[in-house]
């Protein structure tokens, strides 16, 4: 993708965003064109109902929330992501927990807090042949924890999308009716089916819907995204846990092969028969 354009846009928009922003003549001058404007966006949600206004702002406050916390989550998972991936090749490198000690000491990702974990419950348990199988387990299960804990907060906003996305066609129909309706009114007390008359009221009706459409449709689109970067997220966390306890399992073994090496051997038969005479 070529950012080029894109922050030449950007520039753009900084630079004249303070002239049209903070202009108040400007702005002022927007509103009586749109009050005169009926047909315009901005004339029909001035010339809407309370109750109509109401939805509309409702929905693009969705609609502002729901870009946010896209860009928000695709930043965040992105960088988790490449922080996982490198974590993982260091501990690989490292090929033991002890080694890879200095590496997680202080860091507070996942895989550092799984390391940990693992030292934890190794230093709290001991290393006895016995054991090792319970050490295993348990260090098994608050890595299993930590994985499901790491991967509810890296879906923190999906339900916010995917509320959005459900219930955003209709909140804007409900305006859509309600402007409907009052058209209608409007039309019984002024005794006239003159197009002219009723369709500005329509129009801003229909509005409400179009606004509803434009906060749900990205909001299903983002969460169909978001679900799927998040299922290979948790694929890596799977990865990770399952990394650092072969880590710790071998670990183990090594300790154990080195302690028996340490014991005296016993052969049997050592002790000589006495010579006979």
């Amino acid at each position: 993708m070529k950012l080029s354009p894109i922050l030449t846009t950007f520039t753009l928009c900084v630079v004249a965003a303070p002239a049209v922003a903070f202009d108040l003549e400007t702005l002022t001058a927007l509103l009586e064109r749109a009050e005169h404007d009926e047909m315009s966006p901005l004339g029909m949600f001035m010339a809407a109902d309370w109750v109509v206004k109401g939805v509309m702002l409702s929905l693009l406050f969705a609609s502002a929330l729901v870009w946010v916390i896209f860009v928000a989550r695709v930043l965040i998972l992105r960088w988790e992501r490449g922080a996982l991936r490198r974590r993982y090749r260091a501990l690989d490198r490292a090929g033991s927990l002890v080694a890879a000690r200095e590496i997680f000491a202080k860091r507070k990702g996942v895989m550092g807090q799984m390391v940990r974990a693992a030292e934890r419950e190794r230093a709290t348990t001991g290393e006895g042949a016995a054991l090792k199988p319970g050490i295993k387990e348990r260090a098994g299960s608050e890595i299993a924890r930590i994985e499901a804990g790491a991967a509810r907060r890296m879906g923190h906003g999906a339900g916010v999308l995917a509320i959005v996305g459900s219930t955003a066609p209709f909140v804007g129909l409900f305006g859509t009716v309600w402007g409907i309706m009052n058209s209608f009114i409007s039309i019984s007390e002024s005794n006239t089916t003159n197009l002219a008359i009723v369709a500005p009221g329509i129009a801003e009706a229909l509005l409400a819907t179009a606004i509803g459409l434009v906060a749900a449709i990205p909001a299903v689109i983002f969460y169909n995204i978001m679900a799927r970067g998040l299922g290979g997220y948790k694929v890596m966390l799977a990865d990770a846990g399952a990394l650092v306890e072969r880590t710790l399992s071998r670990d183990l073994d090594l300790a154990a092969s080195e302690a028996a090496e340490s014991r005296p051997a016993f052969r049997l038969g050592a002790v000589s028969a006495p010579a006979a005479e």
